[in-house]
């Protein structure tokens, strides 16, 4: 979640993404056992034809693994077995710091496709990405995958940048990569994985950090993607991204609650810090220049909003069949401007309802983005009151509303406030278009017929 997390937050975790943070499914504080084998890969980002360094512990001398590629389909690429293991102790500083744990075995990519790798063993899993070795020779399309999100709900060790599941409720404010991961690929990302490469879009990989520290992969693609939830950003990997877009680069936000928060990576990439909430004791505060400080993007302080990004922001969204907001809701969008290219095919009309189509499949949920609006003659127009940029249209809504006690820290917050996803577009040098809502994959995944068009126009216009 993004802002002040409640109780209701913890249930909406457990329901939505138990499968993906099983690591963070318990209290922190409340004693358990460790798994026989744990581990994790550090770095999690390698070039095709690198070795990928696994690092675990385990209570067993012997153990068996195998290395998966999740795309299309699942392809198992290796296997093995573990004969001199070791189990390793945890740091009392290893969420803030990490295990700091040696390398266990090695993986040779050499031939292996760019993508997202699985390894499974003894109960437990770790992943690692692949770029390609050279970006953009067989796809114009760079997937980043929200890995930054992935390490701010991990609790493993004991904290997270949430208090729900830290330890004694208490909100940690350094997460590291250098500790097993929770991953969310498999509730957002991975649906849009799975429906894209089967349907003939080739796709290359990177991690959050490599838009920070390899932004020389940028000009390679036409169309750069963000998937799913997508929540944390630095500040030099916007800076990259909105450079890009200025060359004419162009961006898709399949995604909502998109670059919320700001953080500051460290150690090199090994770790992000981020005081969110309590952005009064982050060191940044005390020097005046607000620039890196570590809240929302959107704060005054900070004065960035993320609407000139991605064209809005979750201030005027929040949530839908969650945290009590529109539990009842459809689940839907409705279309403003049939005409537009991005509803291109699809034969709706103004007014109609689009999304939702087979129960379960809901593609407006969770956590939702937005932009302040005004109507005229029955049509949204934004007011760019709040930095969504000139020229941004608006094509459809869901109404969206923040969770009473998840606003009340941010002073400049009015009371009551009802929101919307918006699906819109801008071009500022490149193209960019967001769909405003965490859930767009599971769309494609219930092969929603209008989804799957916008999703078509978007990768055919913008990224050939």
């Amino acid at each position: 979640m993004t802002l002040p997390v409640t109780r209701r937050l913890a249930l909406r975790i457990g329901a939505a993404v138990a499968g993906a943070l099983h690591l963070s499914a318990r209290a922190a504080d409340e004693p358990a056992k460790r798994p026989a084998v744990e581990g994790y890969a550090m770095p999690m980002s390698y070039t095709v034809g690198e070795e990928v360094q696994v690092r675990v512990s385990s209570s067993q001398k012997r153990y068996a693994y195998t290395v998966s590629r999740l795309g299309a389909t699942k392809t198992e690429v290796q296997s093995g077995t573990i004969t001199d293991a070791l189990r390793h102790d945890i740091p009392k500083d290893a969420s803030s710091h990490g295990c700091r744990w040696p390398v266990s075995f090695t993986l040779r990519t050499a031939g292996w496709r760019t993508g997202y790798y699985l390894i499974e063993f003894g109960g437990g899993t770790a992943f690692f990405v692949l770029r390609p070795k050279e970006p953009g020779a067989d796809a114009k399309i760079l997937l980043q995958l929200s890995t930054n999100t992935y390490n701010a709900y991990t609790n493993w060790g004991g904290y997270s940048l949430y208090a729900y599941h830290g330890r004694h409720k208490v909100q940690g404010r350094r997460v590291s990569f250098d500790r097993p991961q929770a991953s969310q690929f498999a509730q957002w990302e991975g649906p849009f994985v799975k429906w894209a490469e089967s349907n003939g879009y080739a796709l290359d990989y990177c991690t959050n950090l490599d838009l920070e520290h390899h932004p020389e992969l940028l000009k390679s693609y036409k169309l750069v993607l963000s998937v799913g939830h997508d929540e944390y950003w630095s500040g030099p990997m916007r800076d990259n991204l909105e450079k890009y877009i200025g060359s004419g680069g162009n961006v898709a936000f399949f995604s909502g609650n998109t670059c919320c928060w700001q953080v500051r990576t460290e150690d090199s990439g090994r770790a992000l810090a981020c005081w969110k909430q309590s952005f009064g004791d982050d060191p940044v505060y005390k020097t005046g220049d607000y620039k890196t400080l570590t809240s929302l993007w959107s704060h005054y302080l900070v004065n960035r909003p993320e609407n000139a990004l991605t064209g809005v922001g979750f201030l005027w969204g929040g949530y839908h069949r969650s945290h009590g907001q529109f539990m009842d809701g459809t689940g839907a969008y409705t279309a403003h401007r049939p005409d537009h290219w991005l509803l291109a095919g699809t034969g709706l009309k103004r007014g109609d309802a689009f999304g939702a189509k087979l129960p379960g499949y809901k593609t407006v949920g969770y956590e939702c983005d937005g932009c302040e609006l005004e109507w005229r003659d029955g049509l949204p127009f934004p007011t760019h009151a709040d930095g969504t940029p000139r020229g941004f249209e608006v094509v459809a809504t869901a109404p969206a509303r923040w969770a009473p006690d998840d606003c009340e820290w941010y002073e400049k917050w009015p009371k009551g406030r009802t929101g919307n996803a918006v699906i819109g577009t801008y071009t500022r040098g490149g193209t960019v278009v967001t769909v405003g809502s965490t859930d767009w994959s599971h769309g494609l995944r219930g092969n929603d017929p209008n989804v799957i068009r916008v999703t078509k126009n978007v990768l055919d216009k913008l990224g050939k």
